[in-house]
């Protein structure tokens, strides 16, 4: 009766160590998968997604068609106002005469601290001949769109993005970041996305970003 009380003491011990490991190895386990877990969790959070870098000064393809030296180049836009400035850069000829034939020279010379898309002369050249001769023809509708194309306010790359009120007093859209940006589709003239070729010029009295479409604005 002893040895089988004995023998039964015995067995209850040995199940009850054998619990007691198991639930110490199943902890042990447990906080393991927990610090995997963390572990994991700490990498994700450590893998973000880097911003495009912000470009300093001018950024984009068509600016090493701009002249190297003198008035037209990036440095002498830099010292006079924004329409003076246009029209020594080879690049804007075509923009500087609608900008003439509206009479906005003054206007955009004596404005303080503006945004201006500026279309590259293969822009106007996109547009049907008969259409872009009778838009210099028309000078309030000329005037509509060439202001269309000014934001008030001097915008750095990291400031283009967004929806901008125009000096004609609607919107333009712009998406982007880092050295890309275009507009939409439906904001240009020939209904093509218009993009940032050389973006980041600087004049006298304004930030200028040359496009490589003529905006549309808004009932035109």
């Amino acid at each position: 009766m002893k040895r089988t009380l004995t023998r039964g003491m015995l067995i209850t011990a040995v199940s009850t160590l054998a619990i007691t490991l198991s639930a110490c190895g199943s902890d042990d386990t447990s906080d393991s998968g927990a610090a995997s877990s963390s572990s994991s969790g700490g990498s994700s959070m450590a893998e973000e997604t880097t911003a495009a870098p912000m470009a300093d000064g001018p950024f984009g393809p068509a600016c090493a068609d701009v002249p190297t030296e003198g008035e037209g180049s990036v440095d002498g836009m830099a010292d006079d106002p924004v329409a003076t400035a246009a029209s020594n850069n080879p690049l804007l000829s075509t923009l500087v005469t609608a900008v003439q034939a509206a009479n906005l020279g003054d206007t955009l010379n004596s404005a303080e601290d503006i945004t201006v898309l500026a279309p590259a002369n293969p822009a106007f050249e996109a547009v049907p001949a008969d259409a872009l001769q009778g838009l210099l023809a028309d000078t309030p509708a000329l005037t509509t769109v060439l202001t269309h194309h000014v934001i008030q306010g001097r915008l750095a790359p990291d400031e283009l993005a967004g929806t901008h009120t125009t000096l004609n007093g609607d919107e333009v859209t712009i998406e982007g970041s880092g050295e890309e940006f275009s507009v939409a589709m439906d904001g240009t003239v020939v209904g093509m996305e218009a993009s940032v070729i050389c973006g980041n010029v600087q004049t006298a009295n304004a930030t200028v970003y040359i496009i490589d479409q003529v905006l549309k604005p808004v009932g035109m």
